[in-house]
């Protein structure tokens, strides 16, 4: 799936969370095309320090095509204000409002949209796009209706911190293998290496961020490129030893040196429950401490 695509799955499912949540007959957004803006950097109506619109891609309850693809500049409209403005904002009766200025009254005229509500998509003070909820009646929108726009707002932001974060560590982990393919026949010295000790820390957290990841495609993009770490200094697997995913994700923070507790926080799982995982993976390894499972996964492929 390309990164659009994982834009519309997130966003078709932040919208659906934001009619489900309100009874909003129709719920409509977008995010950055072209660039990215700078939150909270406000001079004559539009913000500074970026580029790009937000072009509307995903609609739900519409009755018209009238609002796809529409392209909304920093500052016009509704939407435009919660751009410049980096918060949320509401109009009651979006054609006569003095609040806004009024470029796209057509495309809600032919929707019959009346009360109106924009919530900012903001990553990391990056605006990257704006959610919009909306009646075809004139009547006050709720603080219960605000605050399901607010959380539908951060789901999308969070599923593109996991993005962004997964294709960092891509970028890092193919960075880091460099030396080992670089290395051939001294793939052992690369192995002891500190460079390698990076490789570890990037498979760990690759595979413990994959899970997170709602774009099925990067998800097993990531899986790959952990395989890929895994076996780059170790010999083909000598045998199937069983390990599930978690115990396997256990293990690759093991290797790094955590404690369980570190372990625990970095996979979102209890410390006891790191234990249970741990102690598994060493009966199946016939191993009989952290460091003998460790160099046991290590022999047989599963860890870096």
């Amino acid at each position: 799936m390309s990164a659009d695509g994982a834009d519309a799955v997130e966003m078709r499912a932040a919208l659906a969370r934001l009619r489900r949540g309100t009874g909003l007959p129709i719920a409509f957004g977008g995010l950055i095309t072209g660039g990215s803006m700078t939150s909270g950097s406000m001079t004559g109506g539009s913000m500074t320090g970026g580029t790009g619109s937000v072009r509307i891609g995903e609609l739900s309850g519409a009755v018209t095509g009238a609002l796809r693809g529409l392209a909304i500049a920093t500052g016009n409209g509704l939407g435009g204000k919660a751009l410049a403005l980096s918060r949320p904002c509401a109009v009651t009766d979006y054609p006569v409002s003095r609040h806004i200025s009024h470029e796209y009254d057509a495309a809600v005229a032919a929707e019959g949209l009346l009360s109106v509500l924009a919530v900012p998509v903001v990553v990391r003070r990056r605006v990257r796009g704006v959610l919009y909820g909306a009646l075809r009646t004139a009547q006050p929108l709720g603080d219960r209706t605000l605050s399901e726009a607010v959380a539908a707002a951060r789901d999308v932001e969070q599923a593109l911190v996991v993005r962004d974060e997964a294709r960092a560590l891509l970028a890092a982990a193919g960075s880091a293998t460099g030396p080992a393919a670089a290395a051939g026949s001294t793939a052992g010295s690369v192995a002891g290496s500190a460079a390698w000790e990076e490789v570890r820390e990037a498979h760990g957290a690759l595979r413990a961020l994959a899970p997170r990841v709602v774009d099925p495609a990067l998800r097993e993009e990531l899986l790959a490129v952990c395989g890929r770490l895994a076996s780059a200094t170790a010999p083909p697997r000598v045998r199937d030893v069983g390990l599930t995913p978690r115990e396997v994700d256990v293990l690759a923070w093991v290797a790094t040196g955590a404690t369980n507790a570190v372990t625990a926080e970095r996979l979102g799982l209890r410390p006891e429950t790191v234990k249970s995982y741990l102690r598994s993976a060493m009966r199946k390894l016939g191993a009989h401490t952290r460091l003998e499972a460790v160099v046991a996964a290590r022999r047989t492929g599963l860890l870096p």
